[in-house]
């Protein structure tokens, strides 16, 4: 198989040799991936974990060296996101990839282990690329653009590493500073947005706990044997979530008082909306060992919008009840059949999601890669794929899918705006379900994936 990630054109920032390592990086990203693939002679021996093992170390080097000569360019331009830009690099350099290292290590280069090590390095180096690098020449603002500085953000790390260890008998290590929303397990999702007495600053923080995370703390110490929530859990980890975030935010705002003006509890949806409407000032990803948990500091600039009913003293039996009522409601129901929409445009994911959301699961990606990655730890019934996609198009994306025993056998419908034969014809041999046209109404569209599922329940 000679699938490669392609680089395109509307992705260079103009200065040819930060471009060219670009390339050069996804070009080793190819490499190693066409190691694991069972096509290109990964058979688990000494010979292929040899062979991978140099391939990341080149891979690294090659990392660390653009790391610096892309600093350097900025400097020579007097970058005003330098600081901020060097700090995302460190965070990949001294945290991310020292721990993945250690677990190819510990799990003898596995292709498991290696399949990570490339999921985590091409989503980082993806969205690096695409969004911060593109910021430097102007060509996209940065998310990141208000990060606190480093000292600050030590100091909220360690408020948060002794404040878990204190209510949650947890030392959690920090696996990123640079957490964009990514979905982990089952999850809780809470907003929580303080006041400080002193000046009136607002705060907003958002929180994501893993399910078992709570239920193997908090639960275990109410006795909880069940397994499952309750509402009392979800009032105790209310209550408890809300002394983290107070410590946290008190750190943060050096020393002011923060009084908590409002809180909710989200669907991963909603968390999702807020997240990607906001920018953050800091963005943590932690694993306990008993579950993963982000802490996210948005801007305050402009405090979002209520996601839904704030919780207070009045309503919160009631909105608690009501919470975990439909996320019960929601594990009872008949699962319906999931289906994975793979489409760079937003304006398509959300209108798909908008229209097939009713009768199915649906989830969304905006590339090859995250499909690959996304199939693997939630298996779809369908997939719904685009064909014109940066760094991964639609034909590259169905022949790595079907170079993997766990989803050769995954339907995918193309669903394209390109209707010329040689597009078509290219994709034939893969044998996917079906290539559909993009301009095809609503409700056609619809009709055919409902036959897609009547022929095959």
């Amino acid at each position: 198989m000679s699938t490669q990630f392609t680089w395109k054109e509307e992705f260079n920032i103009g200065v040819d040799n930060i471009d060219k390592e670009h390339q050069q990086l996804f070009e080793g990203i190819n490499s190693l991936f066409l190691l694991t693939q069972k096509k290109s002679g990964w058979i688990g021996g000494k010979n292929s974990r040899k062979a991978c093992r140099k391939g990341i170390q080149l891979f690294k080097q090659h990392a660390l060296k653009h790391f610096a000569d892309e600093e350097l360019y900025m400097a020579s331009i007097d970058y005003g996101g330098l600081e901020q830009h060097s700090r995302i690099h460190k965070g990949f350099r001294e945290k991310t990839l020292p721990a993945l290292e250690r677990e190819l290590e510990q799990a003898d280069y596995s292709p498991e282990a290696i399949d990570h090590f490339l999921g985590v390095c091409a989503g980082w180096l993806i969205g690096h690329t695409t969004m911060e690098d593109q910021a430097i020449t102007g060509r996209q603002s940065s998310m990141w653009v208000d990060l606190l500085e480093e000292g600050e953000l030590n100091s909220v790390k360690r408020a948060i590493t002794q404040v878990m260890y204190q209510i949650f008998l947890v030392k959690p290590e920090m696996i990123s500073d640079a957490y964009n929303g990514e979905k982990f397990g089952t999850g809780i999702y809470y907003r929580l947005v303080y006041e400080t007495v002193e000046n009136g600053k607002t705060q907003e923080m958002l929180l994501a706990f893993e399910e078992k995370l709570l239920l193997r703390t908090i639960g275990e110490v109410m006795g909880n044997k069940s397994g499952k929530l309750s509402t009392a859990l979800l009032h105790n980890a209310r209550y408890t979530m809300q002394r983290f975030a107070g410590r946290v935010i008190k750190v943060f705002l050096k020393g002011d008082n923060p009084t908590l003006k409002e809180e909710n509890l989200l669907s991963y949806d909603q968390f999702q909306k807020v997240f990607e409407e906001r920018k953050r000032v800091a963005s943590l990803l932690f694993d306990t060992g008993e579950g993963y948990f982000a802490c996210c500091i948005l801007t305050p600039d402009q405090i979002s919008e209520s996601p839904g009913i704030p919780i207070s003293q009045e309503n919160a039996l009631d909105e608690v009840a009501h919470y975990l009522k439909e996320r019960q409601e929601l594990e009872a129901q008949p699962p319906k059949k999931k289906v994975l929409v793979v489409d760079d445009s937003a304006t398509m994911r959300q209108g798909l999601k908008n229209l097939l959301g009713w009768d199915y699961e649906v989830s969304t990606v905006d590339n090859g890669l995250a499909a690959i990655r996304t199939v693997t730890l939630n298996r779809p019934d369908l997939i719904l794929l685009d064909y014109d996609m940066p760094i991964c198009n639609g034909k590259q994306t169905l022949e790595l899918l079907r170079s993997e025993t766990h989803s050769e056998d995954i339907p995918v419908i193309f669903l394209t705006a390109r209707d010329d034969a040689d597009s078509v014809k290219g994709v034939l041999s893969l044998k996917p379900s079906g290539y559909l046209l993009k301009t095809l109404g609503h409700a056609e569209i619809k009709a055919r994936v409902d036959g897609f599922f009547e022929k095959n329940p």
